[in-house]
C-alpha cells in the first residue's frame, strides 16, 4: 500500500511538472529571446555610432626582439648527401 502511494504521488508531480513546463518554458524562452536581440541591436547601434575611418585595438601583441634570433646560433643549410 505504501508502495502505491509514493509511486502515485512520483507519477503525479512527474505529470504536474510537464504541464507547469509546457505553459513556462515557451514565455521564458521568448523572454531570453527578446533580451538578446535587443542586446544584439544596442551593440549594433554602438558600433554603427563610430565615425568612419576610426579603428580601434583592443589588443597589441609584445614584438619579438631581435635579439633573440642573434643569439640562436648559426645555421647551417641542410645538404642532401647521397
Amino acid at each position: 500500500m505504501q508502495l502505491l502511494k509514493i509511486l502515485f504521488i512520483i507519477i503525479s508531480v512527474l505529470w504536474l511538472l510537464k504541464v507547469v513546463a509546457r505553459l513556462l518554458l515557451p514565455i521564458l524562452f521568448q523572454k531570453m529571446i527578446k533580451k538578446v536581440q535587443n542586446q544584439a541591436t544596442q551593440n549594433y547601434q554602438q558600433q554603427s555610432a563610430r565615425p568612419d575611418g576610426k579603428i580601434k585595438v583592443d589588443f597589441i601583441p609584445p614584438r619579438p626582439n631581435d635579439e633573440k634570433l642573434d643569439k640562436a646560433g648559426d645555421f647551417v643549410d641542410y645538404e642532401e648527401v647521397k
